[in-house]
């Protein structure tokens, strides 16, 4: 099984897993077609999280939700992204909080990073997201266990979740999401360029377009 063969399988799964007796693909009114932008354009921060080499090509920022299931379904999908092509994509999280509860996990991540286990946070909200995020209603205190396990320190993480600096970088997420017209996590952008639609392959299909330009102008 070649590379695209890996990720278009795990871009199938993971549809079929979510949207399962629903229509998977739907148009965005975020998703329209952009000019690639550099880093100061405000896609990327200076405090958000990299998944990936600094010298990468190709660049996916995705804005996403730690409560949203649509997120945890498209995690495999980037992950096997990164696996797939290591030294050629990065990937730089955003944040955002459309969902009861999601800026508290947001601080949790926050709090994550700044001990340097943002990825395995990350990996273990997600994995405990039907615990602490159900349609019920947000139980933090799972969440917290769920980084707990993970090893976050929570003496420690509890006062930076709360601290001003959080909630700024929650701010300056929140007027981002705007700039942007994000109107729901996950959003997608690829070198600066949006998805005309939303869903798995097309993901695939523009990182795979942006990887193709990036070896051509070697």
């Amino acid at each position: 099984m070649n590379r695209r063969q890996v990720i278009v399988v795990s871009a199938a799964v993971a549809s079929t897993i979510l949207f399962a007796g629903s229509v998977f693909y739907y148009d965005r009114v975020g998703g329209s077609s952009v000019e690639a932008i550099s880093d100061d354009a405000g896609l990327i921060r200076d405090y958000s999280p990299v998944i990936g080499p600094a010298s990468a090509p190709v660049t996916i920022v995705e804005f996403f939700d730690p409560s949203c299931e649509a997120c945890r379904a498209f995690h495999p999908i980037v992950k096997s992204i990164l696996a797939q092509y290591p030294q050629d994509v990065r990937l730089v999280l955003r944040y955002a909080a459309f969902h009861d509860g999601s800026d508290q996990a947001l601080g949790i991540l926050e709090a994550a990073r700044k001990q340097n286990l943002f990825e395995p946070v990350l990996e273990a909200l997600l994995a405990a997201q039907s615990e602490w995020a159900p349609h019920s209603g947000p139980v933090i205190d799972q969440a917290w266990q769920a980084a707990a396990a993970a090893g976050l320190n929570l003496e420690h993480a509890r006062q930076k979740a709360s601290s001003d600096e959080v909630t700024a970088v929650l701010i300056q997420e929140s007027k981002d999401i705007d700039t942007w017209r994000v109107d729901q996590p996950p959003t997608f952008f690829v070198n600066g360029r949006g998805m005309q639609t939303f869903g798995s392959q097309q993901l695939v299909d523009l990182f795979e377009g942006e990887v193709k330009l990036a070896q051509g102008a070697q």
